[in-house]
C-alpha cells in the first residue's frame, strides 16, 4: 500500500498542484501564532509544551482515521494519498525553476534573478551573473526536493500510516514559525533537527547512487561543513558532487570552500539537476517496489 499511495499521490500532485502557502503554511502558521501568544513567556519548557500540543493536535485526526480504517484497505489508501498530497510536492515550486531556466536560455538575466528572488523569498544582489543564478536555483531545487519529497517519503515509510509524513511537515513549519523566539522556539528547532538528521543522509546517499558516486561522497565528506546548516550542507554538497558542478551560495557559507567540483553551473546544469531529482524519486519507488515484492514472495 505504501508504494501505491506514493505513486498515486505523485500523479495527483502533478495533475493538481496544491496551493501550498494557502492550504498548508497559512493554517499551520495561524495555529503557531495562537500558541505563541498564549504560551510564550520566554521559557524553553513553554515552547516544549506548545510544540508537543501542536504536534498532537495535528496528528490526532490522522491517528483516529487511521485506526478506524486499519482493516479497510480502500479508506486507508485514500488517507495515505491525502496525507502525502498535503505534506509533499515539488510541483508547486517547480514552475519557478522552469521559468528561471527558460529565462537563462533566453539571456534574460534580470527576469531570472527576479524569479529566483521571488522563489527564495529574499532580495538578491543586482547584476548577478547567469552562473550564479543557476547555482542558487539548483541549490534551492535540492533543498526543496529534499524537504518536500524525499524526507516526507522517508518518514512516511518509517512510521505507520500517514503519521510520519504529517509529523515531519508540521515540525518543519513550527521550526520556521518560531525560529525568531530563541528560548520558546528552541525545542521546535531541536525536534526538527532530529527529524532531519536521517532523511538528510538518505537523500545525500540517493544523490550519490543516482549521479557521480565518487564525487558525491567526496563532496559530502569534505564540503558539507561549509554550510551553517550542516544537514542541508550534506544534501547540497552531495548533489553538487553527483552532478560535478560548483555551487557557491550567497549567505550560507561558513568557510571559503566551494561545494561541488570544477564545472560551473549553467542552464544545462539546471536540467541535469532536475534529472537527478527525478532519478532519485524513481529510486525510492524502485526500493519500495522491491520491498513489496519481497513481502509478496515471502
Amino acid at each position: 500500500m505504501t508504494l501505491f499511495s506514493l505513486i498515486l499521490a505523485l500523479l495527483l500532485e502533478q495533475r493538481l498542484p496544491l496551493h501550498y502557502a494557502r492550504w498548508i503554511v497559512r493554517p499551520v502558521s495561524t495555529g503557531a501564532e495562537w500558541l505563541e501568544r498564549h504560551f510564550n513567556a520566554g521559557s524553553y519548557n513553554q515552547g516544549l509544551a506548545a510544540t508537543l500540543l501542536a504536534l498532537f493536535l495535528s496528528l490526532l485526526p490522522f491517528i483516529i482515521i487511521y485506526l478506524v480504517c486499519l482493516d479497510n484497505p480502500i479508506p486507508a489508501l485514500a488517507l495515505n494519498i491525502l496525507a502525502l498530497y498535503l505534506c509533499m510536492g515539488f510541483r508547486q515550486f517547480s514552475h519557478f525553476y522552469t521559468d528561471i531556466q527558460m529565462a537563462l536560455r533566453l539571456d534574460d538575466v534580470e527576469r531570472a534573478r527576479a524569479l529566483l528572488s521571488e522563489w527564495r523569498g529574499e532580495a538578491l544582489p543586482e547584476h548577478m551573473k547567469p552562473g550564479e543564478i543557476a547555482q542558487l536555483a539548483i541549490e534551492s531545487a535540492f533543498v526543496t526536493s529534499h524537504r518536500h519529497i524525499f524526507a516526507v517519503i522517508f518518514w512516511f515509510v518509517l512510521l505507520p500510516g500517514p503519521l510520519g509524513a504529517v509529523l515531519y511537515r508540521v515540525s518543519h513549519l513550527l521550526c520556521e514559525a518560531w525560529r525568531e523566539h530563541e528560548n520558546f522556539g528552541r525545542f521546535a528547532s531541536e525536534a526538527f533537527y532530529y527529524l532531519e538528521w536521517l532523511p538528510a543522509r538518505a537523500t545525500a546517499a540517493a544523490f550519490a547512487f543516482a549521479g557521480n558516486f565518487e564525487d558525491a561522497v567526496f563532496c559530502w565528506r569534505n564540503q558539507a561543513t561549509s554550510w551553517y546548516n550542516n544537514e542541508l550542507g550534506i544534501v547540497i554538497a552531495s548533489g553538487a558532487g553527483a552532478l560535478g558542478i560548483q555551487l557557491n551560495p550567497q549567505k550560507q557559507m561558513a568557510s571559503p570552500n566551494t561545494p561541488g567540483t570544477s564545472e560551473t553551473a549553467d542552464a544545462d546544469s539546471m536540467q541535469s539537476a532536475l534529472g537527478l531529482i527525478w532519478r532519485v524519486t524513481l529510486l525510492w519507488c524502485l526500493l519500495l517496489l522491491l520491498s513489496w515484492l519481497a513481502k509478496v514472495v515471502g
